[in-house]
């Protein structure tokens, strides 16, 4: 799975603003979206934005606050008025099967495709084809957790002149070689994939903080992440009332972001009192100068590590 890419549909907190609509980051892999919190207002950030909100598989909530799920109860509808077939699987910590419960069947409705929640608990990793989910338990005013998406191991660079050192014609056998497999030549010798590949190399791998406070896990679960996406809902004048309240500022978000040596930071749960975005940006640039405060709709592509 090559193309991968990050789209902010929601980065306030709190409630929406005029700018900025609450926390809702999908993750699109091809042709499939992984939605990370689903805010209020979320399946029309979706109609305004490049993506399809048909092609969610799987949604991740990290906790039970009104600006992190509150979509869920019109996105599920309007999948339904949009003949949704395919099952939706929606994750979340303790308490995830009750909320689906009553968030699918509000007022007069019942979904005509399956809905399937999972609940999730610290330490849980969740394997999936060609990746896998970490669970980590973050601090918050209520039970909060963070997720890491972590592509497989990928085979290692392709040695072409060994190959054809080896006898392997260019063609169908040199694809075989790259996928893993053995090959046998005309000539009845058999050249394995080894023998023309590197050392496995390390997929692509972005973290989703969720709510909390600077915790210290946080720098070992996001260590080398190609993003970590870290609430910052204040700056580092209001640090006290922002731990206080179970939140981040973006100072704190970046001393996270320069000790797990990720390589970008974006900071989001924005709050509607800052209205221009470079005072939170500038606030994590004096830690770590790879930080960024994304607005609603922005796209980052997630390149293959070399």
């Amino acid at each position: 799975m090559s193309q991968l890419s990050l789209v902010f549909l929601g980065t306030g907190g709190s409630w929406p603003s005029v700018q900025r609509n609450v926390s809702a980051t999908a993750l699109k892999r091809g042709s499939e979206i992984l939605l990370f919190d689903c805010g209020e207002g979320t399946q029309r950030q979706f109609q305004k934005s490049s993506l399809s909100y048909m092609q969610i598989s799987m949604v991740f909530i990290t906790h039970f606050h009104g600006d992190h799920f509150l979509g869920l109860p019109g996105l599920i509808q309007t999948l339904q008025l949009n003949d949704r077939k395919k099952p939706l699987h929606i994750y979340g910590p303790r308490g995830i099967h009750g909320l689906v419960e009553q968030v699918v069947h509000l007022g007069y409705f019942s979904p005509s495709f399956s809905i399937v929640s999972h609940e999730v608990n610290d330490g849980d990793t969740l394997e999936f084809d060609g990746f896998c989910i970490k669970v980590l338990q973050v601090q918050h005013n209520v039970p909060t957790i963070a997720y890491s998406y972590e592509e497989s191991l990928r085979a290692g660079k392709f040695n072409k002149q060994k190959a054809l050192q080896l006898g392997v014609p260019e063609g169908r056998l040199f694809s075989q070689l790259q996928q893993g497999k053995s090959v046998t030549l005309e000539n009845g010798c058999i050249v394995h994939s080894k023998e023309v590949l590197g050392a496995p190399r390390p997929g692509r791998k972005i973290v989703f903080s969720g709510d909390t406070v600077p915790v210290k896990a946080m720098v070992a679960f996001a260590m080398h992440a190609d993003v970590l996406i870290h609430e910052a809902t204040f700056v580092s004048e209001m640090e006290e009332t922002a731990n206080e309240y179970g939140h981040s500022t973006a100072r704190q978000a970046a001393v996270i972001a320069k000790k797990a040596q990720v390589k970008q930071l974006y900071l989001t749960h924005i709050s509607p009192r800052y209205m221009d975005p470079k005072v939170v940006q500038n606030d994590a640039k004096t830690v770590f100068p790879h930080s960024y405060v994304p607005m609603d709709f922005e796209e980052v592509e997630i390149r293959l590590k070399k």
